[in-house]
């Protein structure tokens, strides 16, 4: 049974992993067969209504999913040694959905011409991502995924949690993985209306849960050293001052 679930922790990796680059892809209109502006168009209010489903299928579930409260119940099910591959392998599930299914809307709201500025747009866009990976790595990469867990229990290991960090990227932000991906939805050379609109969706989710949801937990698990930590850094935008 410790095999398979290793196995299975291997897997869903590795599924995350590839869907972790497609999104890139998809996000930037980048080496992928599907982006987000690829497509035959549909009217518009067909468009918005399946999209703004999509989008709400993986906020819910990412959300929903990563609540101690669920992980209490979940963790029943699937044993607490899977319960984080399970959470990435079923994230991954609902990105693929929405990639497969999101209806383009192909307006331009804006684009940039010049080839330099669209050189450097797709460069910030790539240093967005780079952030977002650099980031995972700053606190545990293998842990985030999965992978400690499911290769801990089985080699018969106690289950190690992770110290709080604030070193590096954590110590200019507090989530530089969320800050990575509010530059990957803004910094494009080209914004469709769709493309607009996957972007203002995915940008008040993740003010809305890292505010209202994940600090909460946070502040529950750390205590005071993470109010303390609250104060002193920023939640997504390094230098402003914003708690």
């Amino acid at each position: 049974m410790k095999a398979i679930t290793f196995i299975y922790g291997i897997i869903a990796y590795f599924i995350f992993f590839a869907t972790f680059l497609y999104a890139a892809g998809f996000m930037g209109n980048l080496l992928v067969p599907k982006d987000i502006d690829t497509g035959p168009e549909t009217s518009m209010t067909s468009a918005l209504i399946i999209n703004a489903l999509l989008l709400s299928v993986f906020a819910v579930q990412h959300s929903l999913m990563a609540r101690p409260a669920f992980k209490e119940w979940w963790v029943k099910l699937v044993g607490k040694a899977g319960e984080r591959s399970t959470y990435v392998l079923f994230s991954s599930l609902a990105l693929i959905l929405l990639f497969w299914k999101w209806q383009p809307i192909k307006s331009t709201i804006w684009e940039v011409e010049n080839e330099t500025l669209r050189l450097v747009l797709t460069g910030v866009f790539l240093v967005g991502l780079l952030v977002v990976l650099l980031s995972t790595f700053m606190i545990n990469h293998f842990s985030l995924f999965g992978l400690k867990q499911v290769y801990q229990n089985m080699m018969n290991q106690k289950e190690t949690e992770e110290p709080f960090t604030t070193r590096f990227f954590y110590a200019f932000v507090r989530h530089p993985i969320m800050l990575g991906f509010l530059i990957m939805l803004w910094a494009v050379p080209t914004m469709t209306l769709g493309h607009l609109f996957f972007s203002i969706g995915s940008t008040l989710y993740i003010f809305i849960a890292v505010k209202y949801l994940e600090e909460k937990d946070l502040r529950n698990m750390i205590g005071k050293k993470y109010e303390d930590y609250q104060k002193k850094v920023p939640m997504l935008i390094p230098f402003i001052g914003w708690k």
